[in-house]
């Protein structure tokens, strides 16, 4: 796949003459991103994301590291940070920002070994894609996991983004869940495959969790139908 978003990045960080970023969905019209937000300090970052911060503790993977922000955060409080991208361009800013243990790797590719906390964030469970493959990321991250250890996720109900119908029911094209999303995203000229992005529910997140003997506790929600999620081991 091509690296828009590792590409924006290098050339954001290295002065390269950097656009921001240009992203589409299946339900909404083009959207700027602007690259500036991958670099943000704590004082710059949403309440969800300080909240995932300072809950943070012992050894940490900072899942979807992107441009590193978290992670150098983390670093600085003394924390063991392993950090990991799927994209090579995110990861060569990340060492070039100084995040010490950063590589190229996907998160179902991670083995052996545990975390006391594992971040996901920035929608987190968009990496699951779709509902169909909650359980196996749920699983797969409960494997991760130290004694005592948490997994901390945000995501947002997406209700608001559709029509509501006379009935209080909201209209929704197809048969698919409403969180389901098919995203795109456009720099220079140059445009990404359609990729697959998940937005869950509280409720269903929750009966996800269950399902796979994880304890959910939301422990901070958002101004934008946003929350923090906290998922432990039952």
């Amino acid at each position: 796949m091509k690296d828009i978003l590792g590409s924006a990045l290098l050339d954001y960080y290295q002065g390269n003459n950097a656009e921001d970023i240009i992203t589409e969905t299946n339900i909404s019209e083009e959207d700027v991103l602007p690259l500036s937000y991958f670099f943000r300090g704590f004082a710059e970052m949403p309440a969800l994301e300080q909240k995932a911060l300072e809950l943070s503790f012992g050894k940490v993977l900072d899942v979807g590291c992107g441009a590193g922000s978290h992670s150098l955060y983390l670093q600085k409080k003394g924390l063991e940070v392993s950090s990991i991208d799927i994209s090579e361009g995110a990861v060569e800013v990340c060492k070039l920002r100084g995040v010490k243990n950063v590589k190229k790797q996907a998160l179902l590719e991670v083995k052996n070994q545990t975390f006391d906390t594992i971040l996901v964030l920035m929608n987190g469970t968009g990496i699951f894609q779709n509902l169909e493959n909650v359980s196996k990321y749920l699983q797969h991250l409960k494997s991760l996991l130290a004694v005592n250890g948490q997994i901390l996720i945000d995501s947002s109900d997406l209700q608001y983004m559709y029509d509501e119908g006379e009935d209080g029911g909201i209209w929704i094209p197809g048969d698919s869940y409403y969180g389901e999303l098919e995203f795109s995203m456009k720099y220079k000229g140059e445009s990404s495959e359609v990729f697959e992005w998940l937005y869950l529910d509280e409720r269903i997140f929750e009966e996800a969790c269950l399902s796979n003997s994880l304890n959910f506790e939301i422990v901070a929600r958002g101004e934008n139908f946003d929350y923090l999620a906290r998922l432990t081991v039952v």
